[in-house]
């Protein structure tokens, strides 16, 4: 049984397609934390204050 992303096909520009899936990932993993940053950053805006 062969995983799909582990295949020796190539993508549109000649990438493996496990290298286009590992960038795939690291671009949103990159993404998901510059939200979590930009959240922690601006939560003193959005305190509840007593």
């Amino acid at each position: 049984m062969s995983i799909p992303y582990m295949r020796k096909t190539h993508s549109k520009n000649g990438l493996p397609s496990k290298c286009v899936l590992v960038v795939k990932q690291h671009k949103t993993r990159c993404y998901i934390l510059g939200r979590c940053i930009s959240m922690l950053l601006c939560w003193h805006d959005h305190a509840v204050r007593d």
